[in-house]
């Protein structure tokens, strides 16, 4: 009798089981199919700016301040995400010298030409928090003595050109009205209404939370072993683009990093010491770029749609070294803190796209000159 029922238990959960297996695959396919159609098509090649993107921007920018105050410690507001870094180092960014004419634009429009510059790599959240926590990677760099009018007027980024990236090929938004909505959740401490903001199942975001949990991602060996993207679109010269920095260790003499400590808190910092300060090692990079076909869905104002590689490669359009160096005393560390990067401290050639591009904008413009009033900068 005994030996009856649990022989009826064992086929009712394998149906049950596979009913479930045969249902989520269905679904999944059923989202792929229905992605595919939307996701397809020609899109436009010009930004298309949203009513009420200003009034929208407007509440980030307050949300965004609340979480510098939520986050500062005992004696500096810190940013309002990025926060932690693990070093801002010297690099060098030198132009392809053999560089297709097409992508001779802006920065890039001399061949062979070598732009000193400063990196700073860090953590994607607000709160600096242990290197092993899931998170995504930040990469800034900025170009110094760039000549010629800038998109921003401040004389104190007059010769900078800068560009920002982190380590996923897209955003967890798609615009600013959907950042609007995730930020204020997050700011308010109720994460599930990031992604689920109502108990209507048409206003969540599966997809989007997907995308979340690929961007916080396990820390990688070192933060100049892992590729960054700008993920929002930029003018490079008559086309539009998006740009990456991917590793390219074959540009620098071999080296292999020591294994480090992942337990230690800051074991990212260790690893980009352990190269430059105590082995003498130089990191080396591509700088490449994709062009957008707007035959093909690859939209602008959608910042959560990676761009398609078969459909448009990237090329690349300078090499990046940095340097054996030391880079961690006191004054270095409070110097970076200090550094502000902004992708609209560019030239018109390199004129950030896109509603999260605008965002941008004024919001890294407010929090920054927030924080900078309030460290006494």
């Amino acid at each position: 009798m005994l030996k009856r029922f649990w022989l009826w238990l064992g086929r009712l959960l394998g149906k049950l089981v596979l009913f479930l297996a045969v249902v989520g695959l269905g679904g999944w396919g059923i989202a792929e199919l229905y992605y595919a159609w939307k996701f397809s098509g020609p899109v436009s090649a010009q930004e298309q700016i949203p009513p009420g993107e200003a009034a929208m921007t407007r509440g980030i920018i307050e949300d965004a301040i609340r979480v510098v105050e939520q986050h500062k410690d005992q004696t500096r507001v810190l940013r309002d995400a990025h926060a932690k870094a693990h070093g801002c180092v010297k690099a060098e960014v030198t132009v392809l010298p053999e560089l297709n004419g097409e992508l001779r634009q802006g920065v890039f429009s001399e061949p062979g030409k070598t732009w000193q510059a400063l990196m700073r790599l860090s953590n994607g959240n607000a709160y600096p928090q242990f290197d092993r926590v899931r998170d995504a990677r930040g990469m800034a760099i900025k170009l110094f003595d760039v000549p010629g009018a800038k998109l921003m007027n401040s004389p104190a980024v007059a010769g900078e050109q800068d560009f920002v990236m982190f380590n996923h090929p897209s955003f967890f938004v798609s615009d600013v009205a959907e950042y609007q909505s995730n930020f204020k959740a997050q700011a308010d401490g109720k994460k599930v209404l990031a992604f689920f903001p109502s108990l209507d199942p048409r206003t969540w975001q599966i997809r989007h939370l997907t995308i979340a949990l690929k961007t916080l991602a396990p820390a990688p060996n070192s933060p100049v072993a892992t590729t960054y993207d700008s993920v929002a679109p930029f003018k490079f010269g008559p086309h539009n683009i998006k740009y990456r920095v991917v590793p390219a260790p074959e540009r620098c003499p071999a080296y292999t990093l020591p294994a480090v400590n992942t337990d230690m808190p800051n074991f990212l910092h260790d690893a980009l010491y352990q190269q430059l300060s105590l082995d003498r090692m130089p990191a080396c990079f591509e700088l490449q770029v994709q062009r957008q076909n707007p035959d093909h869905y690859m939209p602008l104002e959608d910042t959560s749609i990676q761009w398609s590689e078969a459909i448009s490669p990237f090329e690349t359009v300078a090499t990046i070294k940095v340097p054996a160096q030391d880079f961690d005393s006191t004054e270095q560390t409070i110097a970076c803190d200090n550094q502000s990067f902004n992708p609209w401290h560019a030239l018109p050639e390199h004129r950030p796209l896109g509603g999260i591009n605008r965002l941008r904008k004024a919001v890294y413009e407010a929090v920054s000159a927030y924080r900078h009033e309030r460290n006494a900068q």
